[in-house]
């Protein structure tokens, strides 16, 4: 087998240890020299001044956890080329497991340019990303909070929940606030509520009348001070996540013109792929990495499973939510493309499918600097207008019509 690095190494990492084996070809031989280091900071400079005195020319390591970053890090800042790969895509002969055999099974596959890396993006997105998932998991336990309050409302016999949308709005939080101030005169409640509610003040009044107890106002308390604390943490988190985003202000309203993704969707996209495109070699591949197209398994001819893979846990799930949104929009061509495939492939393959579509639009605006530009709701008619005839004109015969099709001047 063809040898792509005559000196590399690959890192074995785990939380306290590294095990590093440099892997050198003299006159034809190869040699292997597999050395341990801590994780300490004081360690891994060590390791990089190793490296770097074996005239290394690559370094791959497995995606473990979080504890590979910290060695990422320290050595890229010494100028080493670096390699990141799945642990799934490497596993070595089973039986034959150590901490040294994994080093050198890397060792040899980066050797041999057997590793596919994954993609790594630069520190400043890096720290962008976990801005922006934090976020994502703050909203998160917002809504857990909100839906707590919901529970403590229902067992307090309170139906305001189903009179009014947002328990959370002005009308709800004046509500919330009289109820724990210890206000249950249902009639003195339902006069907070803004006169622009559907529900009239007797529905109101119904809805609020209940069992409240003590301890049913401090848990009230207690939630509304969470949501409260979540509130303000967004808060700082969206300062900090604009501040990152500055540079890249242009392509982060590019993206935001794409139907269905809003500003704090495009900033997490951006945070999630980056701006640099050159990294995938065409749409397609950032497709594929992003985990929206189907899977390639086929055995003797026959194909078995198109499902799409696992992977892409924080971009996959907000491209599909932002394609449910942009297929609610009316003489779209999200819509369209949508509506044409759901009719033989079903609504889930189809809004992966319309997700993938918006990906590619995402790449290309990435790639070129210009906002989204729509294909219409007469795309699919336009790329093929005589099978589109011809569609329409057997739709018309089997309604019992006569059809004779001239062609316009």
């Amino acid at each position: 087998m063809q040898t792509v690095h005559v000196r590399c190494a690959g890192l074995d990492v785990h939380k306290e240890t590294v095990v590093a084996c440099v892997r050198v070809v003299k006159r034809e031989e190869v040699h292997h020299e597999v050395r341990t280091f801590s994780t300490v900071t004081s360690s891994l400079y060590e390791l990089a001044q190793w490296l770097q005195e074996e005239r290394v020319t690559k370094v791959a390591m497995e995606a473990t956890g979080v504890y590979w970053r910290p060695v990422w890090h320290i050595l890229e800042g010494g100028g080493l080329d670096l390699l990141l790969a799945n642990a799934a895509h490497i596993k070595a002969v089973p039986g034959r497991k150590t901490d040294v055999n994994d080093a050198t099974w890397l060792a040899d596959l980066v050797a041999h340019g057997l590793i596919r890396p994954s993609f790594v993006p630069p520190t400043q997105f890096q720290e962008l990303r976990d801005l922006t998932r934090a976020r994502k998991q703050s909203t998160r336990e917002r809504t857990q909070h909100v839906q707590r309050i919901h529970k403590v409302l229902e067992d307090a016999n309170i139906k305001v929940t189903s009179v009014i949308s947002d328990v959370m709005g002005i009308s709800g939080r004046k509500f919330l606030a009289a109820i724990i101030a210890g206000i249950t005169d249902p009639v003195v409640l339902a006069r907070l509520g803004s006169p622009r509610l559907h529900a009239s003040p007797e529905t109101l009044a119904e809805a609020l009348r209940g069992h409240v107890t003590d301890h049913h106002r401090f848990m009230l308390q207690f939630y509304l001070d969470q949501v409260d604390d979540t509130d303000r943490a967004l808060s700082r988190l969206d300062e900090q996540v604009a501040a990152l985003l500055e540079p890249f202000r242009e392509q982060v309203e590019h993206v935001s013109t794409v139907p269905g993704v809003g500003p704090t969707v495009a900033a997490a996209i951006v945070a999630e792929i980056g701006i640099d495109m050159s990294r995938f070699p065409s749409a397609s591949h950032l497709v594929s990495w992003a985990t929206l197209c189907p899977r390639s398994d086929e055995s003797a001819g026959a194909r078995r499973s198109t499902r799409t893979r696992k992977g892409a846990t924080w971009l996959k799930p907000m491209l599909v939510q932002a394609a449910w949104s942009a297929v609610r929009t009316k003489r779209s061509y999200e819509r369209v493309l949508f509506m044409r495939l759901k009719s033989h492939r079903g609504p889930q393959k189809a809004i992966v499918a319309v997700a993938a579509s918006m990906l590619r639009a995402i790449y290309c605006i990435l790639r070129d600097r210009q906002p989204y530009r729509t294909l219409g709701q007469d795309h699919f008619d336009t790329i093929d207008r005589e099978k589109a005839s011809k569609r329409l004109v057997a739709r018309l015969k089997r309604l019992g019509y006569e059809v004779d099709v001239k062609k316009a001047a």
